[in-house]
């Protein structure tokens, strides 16, 4: 980059039903970026907010032309409007950043030098503050623990979707047009220059996250099913362990015949029914996996597009 270009910075952030705290935020945000000597743009993807949020970031869109407002057609999911706004973006070095006031601005400036260092992907770590055990700090610890034992592609636990990419990052990722997205491990698999930035999560400015249990679940199954195949390695090592089992058995059973003792053989019809039920459970949890793979399979040749914009760039 030569000295005389003014590097140009995209901020991204995807809002769902965020009224009342996207003005908060962004005007944090503007007490930082007002501070620098670049050009930024802010793209806000509302992904299908059913409240007044559009028309909030409408309003703040004519008082800074700055802002591009993207509008989803409907709610299509975080990872989805995440894409959409790093589709649109334009810029020399890309932000992604969540519109809540959980990921701090006072980021943003560190973030730009490690860019202007050399690194593409700069992976802001969130830092564990303590306050003991929590549901939710459990079953993260877990899926982390989980998928980089599973998947060749490793993934730092804390680290969600507040980072900075290079032009170079973000277009490798605009070749991955997969519909099933799990963002964090695609840019993880793309494998630039990165660098681990931590940082101290603030609380929300209002109200309570959106990503319930039930999302966080189909995400973590996005990431599980789209970078290993370690669930059909389990179906197939539960049926070679069984089938060890019945070797097994099979020996057990011709040792009465080959001593003459089969007598003693009793008509086992319990342990019977307990081998073909734990069989046929193993053989329907294999077809599920198959069903599961076989169900993303479907989606991705249908080739949907990942979202449908309502309202584009202005």
């Amino acid at each position: 980059m030569s000295p005389e270009h003014q590097l140009t910075i995209d901020l991204v952030i995807p809002v769902f039903n965020e009224s009342g705290v996207v003005e908060q935020t962004y005007a944090d945000i503007c007490k930082i970026i007002d501070c620098l000597p670049h050009e930024f743009t802010i793209y806000y993807v509302d992904d299908g907010s059913k409240d007044s949020t559009v028309a909030s970031l409408a309003a703040l869109a004519e008082k800074d032309k700055r802002i591009v407002l993207l509008e989803l057609a409907r709610n299509f999911g975080h990872q989805a409007a995440l894409t959409a706004g790093l589709d649109a973006s334009t810029g020399d070095f890309v932000i992604s950043m969540d519109a809540d006031g959980q990921h701090p601005p006072e980021m943003i400036p560190p973030m730009i030098e490690l860019f202007e260092q050399g690194y593409d992907i700069i992976q802001a770590q969130r830092i564990d503050e303590g306050g003991g055990l929590s549901f939710k700090k459990i079953t993260s610890s877990g899926f982390y623990a989980l998928i980089n034992l599973i998947s060749g592609t490793h993934m730092e636990p804390g680290a969600a979707d507040f980072r900075g990419m290079s032009r170079q990052a973000v277009d490798a990722l605009k070749l991955m047009p997969e519909y099933h997205r799990f963002l964090r491990g695609m840019i993880s698999w793309i494998g630039y220059r990165s660098v681990i930035l931590p940082y101290h999560e603030t609380n929300r400015v209002a109200g309570k996250s959106k990503y319930s249990f039930g999302k966080m679940f189909r995400l973590a199954m996005d990431a599980i099913f789209s970078f290993s195949l370690m669930p059909l390695y389990i179906g197939l090592s539960a049926g070679a362990l069984f089938f060890c089992l019945a070797a097994l058995e099979m020996v057990y059973v011709l040792s009465f015949w080959v001593t003459g003792r089969t007598s003693n053989l009793a008509p086992g019809w319990s342990s019977l029914m307990f081998v073909i039920l734990i069989v046929s459970g193993m053989i329907m949890i294999l077809l599920g996996f198959i069903g599961v793979y076989v169900g993303y399979i479907f989606q991705e040749v249908k080739g949907r597009p990942v979202y449908l914009l309502k309202r584009g760039k202005e």
